[in-house]
């Protein structure tokens, strides 16, 4: 499986970027930042890491209902350079000088301290021995660099030894606030970089050391961006981490988080396209992100019920539990997953048909097809306190009517798409009478279903993203659809690679925001990028060839292909 494979560590670019094509457009990115590094610190950087954005396919809001979904990294990417600094007697242990070669970041500079056993619980001091301050109220940059180290801290520096003191230097391209995952990458790059410069995560070149697996690593992240306050449930650490390029990542929750590439059809690009709709999820969420929670935790309990699947008086199950219980599943069996996927595909068309359950009667005056509060609490079997013990002692949401139906026949029929965009994929590498250009057709046609039911039925969209997709189909993609959470951020447009600068020109003619950009700033919110390798390392001797100019970094790196 993907995820235990070790961390890659790579020697020249056109290894990581697979042609020299696509690493001649990195290539000075990469630098750039080697010598900055060298300019603000007076030395070569040690280490340099990187961690891509991602973008999801298909599998919208379905994670956390422990579906699975298929992302994939994008080219664009966040990199940290990072080096152990001299050593003085004035350096307190593990402090940090960061730098963003973005001038609207200043410098910061920080340092652990270790926790006295005095100021912690007895149950605490087991668990943390070290103390950083992470802002979760208003996340600045170096938040999600913190919280990278403070994992390497508390998994590598408990019960003795120091963190070396380090400077660091970070640059991205991933847009923030787009849903492509800029925080995700950044929390991943930081654990990596910092696991690298304390020798925690030797070189694979070298035969030595110990051997970090992927899922390690994603399991790492994961737990360090809960530290700025954001409860990831994986995907977006996963497709960072363990992506390959060429490939989709199809990822699995239940009953374990699990990953395996899907490769894409050849001649196929994906245009990532930002509306500049910017939602605050922190502002929207008792309305948006966390109301559609608690709607599909509901909507599992009430169907559960009305299944007579066994559920736990104070349990919060999940939809995807809800039909392995329903088809007898037993933990530990089938690909990942639990139960077979053609036990979960079958399950799921049931599913569809019993979701309609849910659905009122009547629509209200309103058009509305939810339920009040009160009587949602009575269709879920628990008294009123007990469901806003399980349900609500723990987010705050704000609804008149809570669309149960709606939600879950979502879940159901975007869970169903994601397994058929997924065996699409595996079906066009296995049969060589299928043509391509059929094959990517189908997959145009689930992007779009998945985007008329996130509008319709999840009710995530906006006006800017239906007529993003809408221009995107016009202009001539296969399918276009919204990715991340959405109510603003990105939409995915996949699109025939001969098509792709006519299809930019249209898109930015005709998509009000973009008008009167130009080069790099029209490139900042519209571009394309096929599916990229996950989170790795540049180390040692690479650094000096980085170093020079590009033409000389090409010369080095021509014997390798």
């Amino acid at each position: 499986m993907s995820a235990s494979e070790p961390i890659p560590v790579y020697t020249s670019l056109t290894d990581l970027y697979g042609s020299l094509g696509t690493s001649l457009n990195h290539a000075e990115r990469w630098n750039n930042i080697a010598e900055e590094f060298q300019r603000q610190f007076g030395r070569k950087p040690a280490y340099i890491a990187r961690a891509p954005g991602r973008v999801n396919l298909i599998g919208e809001h379905i994670d956390y209902c422990l579906f699975g979904v298929l992302p994939a990294a994008i080219e664009r990417d966040i990199l940290i350079a990072i080096s152990p600094r001299p050593h003085h007697h004035d350096h307190a242990p593990g402090s940090v000088v960061a730098e963003n070669m973005h001038t609207k970041y200043t410098r910061q500079v920080f340092a652990p301290a270790p926790r006295r056993k005095a100021s912690v619980s007895e149950e605490e001091v087991h668990v943390e021995e070290w103390h950083l301050d992470i802002n979760t109220k208003e996340l600045r940059w170096e938040s999600y660099v913190k919280a990278g180290y403070y994992g390497v801290l508390i998994n590598y520096f408990t019960g003795g030894g120091n963190p070396a003191p380090v400077d660091i230097l970070v640059t991205g391209t991933v847009p923030a606030g787009s849903g492509l995952s800029s925080s995700a990458a950044m929390v991943v790059g930081s654990t990596l970089a910092f696991l690298a410069v304390n020798g925690k995560l030797e070189p694979n070149f070298t035969g030595s050391g110990p051997q970090i697996s992927k899922g390690q690593l994603v399991e790492m992240a994961v737990a360090n961006e809960k530290r700025v306050g954001v409860n990831s449930g994986g995907m977006d650490q996963a497709a960072s981490v363990i992506s390959v390029p060429s490939s989709a990542l199809y990822i699995s929750f239940f009953p374990s988080l699990s990953a395996s590439s899907v490769p894409l059809p050849p001649g196929a690009v994906f245009i990532i396209a930002n509306s500049l709709v910017i939602s605050d999820k922190a502002v929207t969420a008792k309305r948006n992100y966390n109301l559609r929670v608690v709607e599909t935790l509901a909507a599992a309990r009430i169907l559960a019920l009305r299944l007579g699947v066994k559920v736990g008086a104070e349990e919060r199950v999940t939809l995807r539990e809800v039909i392995g219980r329903l088809a007898g599943e037993i933990e530990g069996e089938g690909d990942g997953e639990g139960m077979p996927i053609e036990w979960i595909e079958e399950t799921l068309r049931r599913m569809e048909r019993e979701v309609e359950g849910l659905k009122p009667a009547k629509a209200t005056e309103d058009g509305q097809l939810g339920v009040k509060m009160e009587e949602m609490i009575r269709m879920s079997g628990l008294s009123e306190g007990e469901f806003k013990q399980v349900y609500l002692s723990w987010v705050e949401v704000e609804a008149t009517h809570f669309q149960l139906y709606k939600r879950a026949k979502h879940v159901f029929t975007e869970a169903s798409r994601v397994l058929q965009f997924r065996k699409t994929c595996l079906s066009s590498q296995s049969t060589e009478s299928l043509n391509p250009l059929d094959v990517i057709k189908r997959l145009g046609e689930l992007m779009n279903e998945s985007q008329t039911s996130c509008d319709e039925l999840f009710e995530c969209s906006c006006p800017e993203l239906n007529e993003l997709t809408k221009i995107a189909r016009e202009a001539g993609a296969f399918g276009s659809r919204l990715t991340g959470a959405g109510w603003g951020g990105c939409t995915v447009s996949l699109v025939s690679e001969d098509n792709v600068d006519a299809f930019i020109k249209q898109v930015s003619e005709r998509y009000g925001p973009y008008k009167g950009l130009e080069g790099e700033k029209l490139s900042e919110v519209i571009f394309a990028t096929k599916p990229s390798s996950g989170a790795c390392g540049e180390w040692g001797f690479f650094i000096v060839a980085v170093a020079f100019d590009v033409s000389c970094f090409i010369w080095r790196t021509r014997p390798s292909f």
